[in-house]
């Protein structure tokens, strides 16, 4: 099985350091082994064209097809045409970080509902599975 996400111009990626965590990007450019260039389209996703390393990004499965050094425009209708925003939040990815996100904003007493909620779903499933086998 080989590796199936190489870094490469067009390659979405999720910045995961930085003022700009948890948002997406575009590779524009290979600076050298260590660095890239990404933008983001700025109107989309707020990421500004800048040098960023590698150990600051993760790489996705979507790509755009866009020209080294593409301008702006020519990166947002590429991110338009197809369509990486709503790819991206369909993805098992983003519903992970979006529920993981949802989970820190809870408070204890909010922790202790979902607590409840979780055994009383396993009661019932237990008592249904009982039934089923007798």
């Amino acid at each position: 099985m080989g590796f199936s996400r190489y870094v490469e111009v067009g390659r979405i990626v999720l910045i995961s350091y930085g003022p700009n965590a948890g948002s997406l990007a575009t590779v524009i450019d290979i600076v050298d082994q260590n660095k890239c260039l990404i933008d983001g389209p700025e109107e989309i996703t707020g990421v500004s064209r800048q040098v960023i390393p590698y150990r600051r990004i993760a790489l996705t499965d979507l790509t755009v097809k866009i020209q080294r050094n593409a301008r702006a425009k020519q990166l947002k209708s590429a991110w338009k045409e197809g369509d990486v925003q709503a790819k991206w939040e369909g993805s098992s990815w983003a519903k992970k970080l979006e529920a993981k996100k949802k989970r820190s904003g809870l408070s204890d007493f909010d922790r202790f509902k979902v607590m409840v909620a979780k055994q009383q779903k396993s009661r019932i499933i237990a008592k249904k599975m009982k039934e089923l086998k007798a």
